[in-house]
């Protein structure tokens, strides 16, 4: 998040793109509720209906996949009637001319004919985010990012965002809401393809020098790869063995069939984790791990705030804190190190990661957390980014992009759209929740949301079982008939793998840029079948 969490109590409009809030970040959607409360404007710009759309000004219901059109046209209105930051837009940005010419297309008609909308609600959204900046804010998750396009999403929405000169002040900003708890810190230490700790650039020949250095290793020239590429490398007998921690792949991913192909083909595979889910069952080693209350270290929440965790049981049976897995893995590898705590590990990586250089357990325990940047011992932290300057030391760089429909559109053999997501009871995969007392109760099977025309048009009654098929497998689950859904599109979570694995349906298309897999949009044939599926358990 560019901002904090408590700022979005304060904003006076607020865009809520793509996200389940109430659901899947129900704390953050306290906040929102509260703004409303103080006289925000609301918009949900969401395809579904959600909770946050009774407190909201207006719903932009638009066809899934088309965000892109919808946001440009929003540009296009803000600079056709003058009603940017002019001073921002001259002192901290580049490349406004070319924007403003790209964008001249995106009338609020064309993006209203490509997305099902009214031109007249995307005008008044427009007009509403500039009179309200600069403290109008967005807040999107992965109902933005998992799409072919979703890097080209964000970069439409940062766009808007720069137009308006809503960076670097309080009750602002761009604020992507993170899918799962310590995305951010794992992020944060460096557990992406292209980046040592502290999204310092594993390609920069000074930043390997200083960690080659501190840990005495020779580390690789190139990026690494995305778990999408390394499925694919797996088939293809160019990776031989896989390591998977805390998550459950055969589950989570898309084309689960070709992801479980993947993991049955590879040489040697390790999972390590605090249950032996779906994956672990197909590994060859299973390491059983610690969960959150069993050990020390740290959380990094969505608003870069990093918190302490404390050990309240000890772990059961053999399991054992990730970080003592790891040097135990060291010192058979014939790599031990000098390294015994969770607090020394933290100081090693605040030593060689500027934007944490500020933080250590010790300020943790007085002051309950930080935000980065944080870069000397006396920093307070950061509430808000890009205050003077944006972080990377540049002026923004206004990014045109063009509409783009998902890699699978609806046809006559697969007439609908399928978009997955969750659930508040039925979190994720289901790996924890499934296991809460309870549970069975609240949501006793997956049911597929069907708008009530197409269900009356597919003979299908509230209730009944129907099969939901698409190019990669089919499933069958029971139908739950509601408006939450549009016409043409069917919602379903992934919550269930035992009885309904959701992602053997989903399409392994993703982004160019992330590889980020296109979760929310693929096309899809419902077929009733008839009398209700029994409850698991």
């Amino acid at each position: 998040m560019s901002n904090s969490i408590e700022e979005l109590a304060g904003v006076k409009f607020l865009i809520v793109a793509g996200s389940n809030t109430t659901e899947t970040h129900p704390v953050i959607a306290l906040r929102m509720k509260r703004a409303v409360r103080n006289g925000a404007g609301l918009v949900v710009i969401d395809p579904r209906k959600i909770e946050l759309t009774r407190f909201a000004r207006r719903h932009l219901q638009l066809k899934i996949g088309t965000d892109i059109a919808v946001f440009n046209a929003m540009a296009h209105v803000i600079i056709k009637e003058n009603l940017y930051n002019e001073e921002f837009v001259k002192n901290r940005t580049e490349g406004f001319d070319a924007l403003a010419r790209h964008v001249e297309m995106y009338t609020p008609e064309y993006a209203a004919e490509v997305s099902g909308l009214s031109a007249e609600e995307i005008v008044a959204t427009a007009r509403e985010y500039a009179a309200a900046s600069p403290k109008a804010a967005v807040c999107y998750t992965v109902g933005i990012t998992e799409h072919s396009c979703g890097t080209h999403n964000v970069q439409a929405i940062a766009n808007l965002a720069m137009l308006c000169g809503n960076f670097g002040v309080p009750n602002s900003g761009v604020n992507p809401l993170r899918g799962q708890n310590n995305v951010q810190g794992v992020s944060d230490m460096g557990a992406i393809p292209t980046d040592l700790p502290g999204y310092q650039k594993l390609e920069k020949p000074e930043v390997r020098g200083k960690f080659e250095k501190a840990w005495g290793v020779t580390l690789p020239k190139r990026r690494g790869v995305t778990k999408i590429t390394a499925i694919d490398q797996i088939l293809r007998g160019k990776i031989k063995a896989l390591y998977i921690m805390g998550e459950n792949t055969v589950v989570s991913d898309p084309n689960a069939s070709h992801v479980e192909r993947a993991l049955r083909t590879v040489d040697f595979l390790v999972v390590q984790d605090i249950f032996l889910t779906e994956t672990a069952q197909l590994a060859d080693v299973v390491l059983p791990a610690a969960a959150f209350a069993e050990t020390e270290g740290t959380f990094s929440n969505s608003e870069r705030r990093v918190q302490r965790v404390r050990k309240a049981v000890d772990p059961p049976g053999e399991a054992r804190p990730d970080w003592q897995i790891f040097l135990e893995l060291f010192r058979r590898l014939e790599r031990p190190q000098s390294l015994a705590s969770p607090s020394e590990i933290w100081d090693e990586i605040a030593s060689l990661a500027p934007i944490l250089s500020g933080v250590s357990y010790e300020r943790l325990e007085k002051e309950g957390g930080l935000q980065w940047p944080c870069p000397t011992k006396d920093h307070p932290g950061t509430p808000y980014l890009h205050a003077d300057e944006f972080s990377s030391g540049l002026p923004g760089y206004f990014a045109p992009v063009d509409h783009i429909p998902p890699a699978e559109e609806p046809d006559a053999d697969f007439p609908m759209v399928l978009t997955t997501g969750r659930r508040r009871v039925t979190y994720h995969t289901g790996t924890q929740t499934s296991r809460a007392s309870g549970f069975e109760l609240l949501v006793p099977h997956e049911w597929a949301e069907i708008n009530p025309h197409d269900a009356e048009v597919l003979g299908i009654e509230d209730g009944e079982v129907v099969r939901v098929s698409s190019r990669r497998g089919n499933v069958e689950v029971n139908a739950k008939v509601t408006d939450r859904s549009p016409r043409g599109a069917v919602f379903m979570s992934f919550a269930f793998p035992k009885l309904t694995r959701t992602n053997d349906l989903t399409n392994d298309a993703f982004d160019f840029i992330t590889e980020t897999p296109e979760f929310k949009a693929c096309a899809v044939k419902i077929e009733k079948l008839g009398a209700p599926q029994p409850a698991a358990g």
